[in-house]
């Protein structure tokens, strides 16, 4: 019972906010909706502590009947695993922690903000039935709730045209992932006639050798049912091809760049593959390919953020490179190492938003990076924790960054392949660009001398309403790495999951993530190092480098600012065509044909109706008359035709 608390707490927070609002007052909205996070968070760390007290124990919790057509059920039930409970602790931490900071950034607006509180509320519960769910219907419900909630929470400020657009973008995206999510579904059930977890997982592996035959190939099922999966991950993780709308998505309130990219939305996919992990283990070639777009997602996104010269774009990026981290764990098969990073990256990357949104608060919406600088002084317990969060990113121990990441990629190393040394190499290169854009965005903020207007400017340090969730965060980044080490990867994983990750015997590289060569093992933490020191000197030693660099190097500097061209390029081959096109449709199928045929018709018979109208004279002796000749020439014909 308590489990279910944890899971519809949010929604009832948000119908009150949302539907009473404006009745009871912005205050008593957001009271409650803080009291139901609060609620639901308390209910969802207990579940959690007790069930790893317990032994990690497995059920369901069966709440009701939802779908029932014939053969096909599908009803409303609560999984009761590791996997679930671990999100829904996080993700409802995390999100009564982003709830409360809220309260002091949001203070300032001009409108009610119970709307904002409610849909955080219903982002949230949105999350929770997600990762709860005991079927693909009931996870495919919470998939659609966040990408409802993040339409809404994005173009929060409906008065600005960018944070339409923003909106529009991240919910057009993510439709087409989600496309082929639904195939996938939809294949998985015709094959193994359920969409419950259990009966699905029981039924793979007498699929193994099924295939398709198609167009003149042959394909084995559970691969192509894979990929389709994947594809729907790639859109709301925001993967390479798919990742255009996460950087947009920063036109939302802050905190909701906090939620979305920490707790929600973008951790849905990273969860998708590990709930999926007994349909991996029997599609190495989708293994592959997650493995592959991880590796290159993380290497893009990690070059971008070098150059962005806003402070929310340049986290966002690092958001995009470590989720593509995490595919690459899935695409190893150490699906834990994927579930740790995405737990300690919630509380640092939360922390970095919040942290970015406090600096923003103070800066009067100021979100340039090079107007800022010097903030040390005037913000001092944001610049602390800012630090905290960002050695974390950076991988730098013994912050939680550092416990997660070197996991994978020596997952990635351990793999013996030519695509996992692949992998290696570039997750390698990017712990060096992770720490080079944390430490430029540090020192372009707080170090240094100021750039802003001082005379028009006072920053001055955030509320305790605001600084009290950085510090609990801070804290999470500080030490979650080691404290959560031993059971999600460590010596107690296997009875820590339980079953509710699944690796084949034969394929169980959890167990050899120890890399024999101490070099390998240090060197991402080396070049991260190297990276900070490279920062500092660009960035504070010798401030005029960058800048000659970019003169140097026009063509990779404006490559790497128009985030390699992926907008332009999308823009050219889809957006500017499907506008020719709908033009067209409307232009002369709407206009031409649908309203044309009326004209047509209307132009031809014109003239008749202007003859047959001269012969409506009003007068009663003419159509007397006139009535008069039709009788006797109807009379005749009678008479000639008898």
């Amino acid at each position: 019972m308590i489990y279910a608390v944890a899971i519809l707490a949010p929604l009832l927070g948000a119908l009150v906010a949302g539907l009473l609002g404006r009745v009871i007052g912005d205050r008593a909205a957001q009271s409650v909706s803080i009291l139901c996070m609060a609620v639901s968070a308390a209910c969802g760390v207990a579940v959690w502590t007790g069930a790893v007290q317990a032994g990690s124990p497995v059920g369901v919790l069966h709440l009701l009947t939802w779908i029932s057509a014939g053969d096909f059920h599908a009803d409303w039930v609560l999984r009761h695993d590791m996997l679930a409970l671990e999100m829904v602790a996080m993700v409802s931490f995390i999100s009564l922690l982003i709830h409360i900071y809220s309260i002091g950034y949001m203070s300032h607006e001009e409108w009610p903000t119970s709307r904002f509180f409610a849909y955080l509320s219903l982002f949230t519960f949105a999350m929770l039935m997600l990762v709860s769910a005991n079927n693909l219907i009931g996870l495919f419900f919470g998939w659609e709730g966040v990408g409802l909630a993040s339409y809404l929470l994005i173009g929060y400020w409906y008065n600005r045209p960018s944070a339409n657009a923003a909106a529009f973008k991240a919910f057009m995206v993510n439709r087409v992932a989600d496309l082929f999510f639904i195939v996938g579904i939809v294949l998985l059930y015709l094959v193994t006639g359920s969409v419950s977890y259990d009966r699905i997982f029981a039924a793979i592996p007498a699929h193994f050798d099924t295939v398709y035959h198609l167009f003149g190939t042959t394909l084995p099922v559970l691969e192509v049912i894979g990929v389709l999966l994947f594809i729907g991950a790639m859109g709301k993780s925001a993967q390479l091809f798919f990742h255009t709308w996460l950087p947009d998505a920063m036109e939302g309130p802050t905190p909701v760049s906090a939620l979305i990219h920490a707790a929600t939305m973008v951790t849905a996919g990273v969860f998708l593959l590990a709930r999926m992990s007994p349909l991996l283990e029997f599609t190495p070639v989708t293994r592959d390919i997650v493995l592959v777009i991880g590796a290159l997602t993380c290497f893009f996104a990690a070059t971008v953020g070098l150059v962005q010269p806003d402070i929310k774009r340049t986290i966002a990026y690092s958001t995009c490179s470590q989720l593509g981290y995490m595919f690459v764990a899935a695409g190893a098969g150490v699906y834990q190492a994927s579930m740790f990073h995405l737990t300690t990256h919630a509380f640092f990357k939360a922390l970095l938003f919040l942290s970015a949104g406090s600096v923003i608060h103070a800066m009067h919406d100021e979100q340039d990076m090079f107007r800022m600088g010097g903030l040390r002084r005037a913000m001092p317990v944001t610049w602390i924790v800012m630090w905290i969060g960002s050695l974390a990113l950076a991988g730098i121990p013994p912050f939680a960054g550092w416990w997660s990441k070197d996991a994978i990629i020596s997952a990635a190393w351990a793999t013996g392949t030519g695509l996992g040394h692949f992998a290696w190499a570039l997750c390698v290169i990017v712990a060096f660009l992770t720490a080079l854009y944390s430490g430029r965005l540090l020192f372009l903020v707080f170090h240094g001398q100021s750039r802003y207007d001082a005379a028009h400017l006072h920053p001055h340090e955030s509320g305790p309403v605001m600084l009290g969730p950085l510090v609990i965060l801070a804290l999470g980044a500080a030490v979650a790495g080691w404290a959560l080490y031993p059971w999600l990867i460590g010596p107690h994983q296997a009875a820590y999951w339980n079953g509710a990750i699944f690796n084949r015997p034969d394929h169980a590289l959890i167990d050899h993530l120890e890399l024999a060569n101490p070099l390998l093992e240090w060197l991402p933490t080396v070049l991260g190092v190297l990276g900070l020191a490279v920062a500092w000197y660009a960035y504070l030693a010798n401030p005029a480098l960058p800048a000659r660099l970019a003169r140097a190097m026009p063509g990779l500097y404006r490559f790497l600012l128009h985030k390699w061209y992926f907008d332009e390029l999308y823009d050219a081959i889809l957006v500017r065509p499907y506008r020719a096109l709908a033009s067209a449709l409307w232009h002369v199928g709407d206009e031409g044909v649908v309203g044309g045929i009326p004209r047509g018709l209307t132009a031809l018979t014109a003239g008749g109706a202007a003859t047959a109208s001269r012969l409506q004279t009003g007068s009663i002796a003419t159509y007397a008359f006139t009535m008069l000749i039709g009788l006797v020439v109807l009379i005749s014909t009678f008479l000639l035709v008898r």
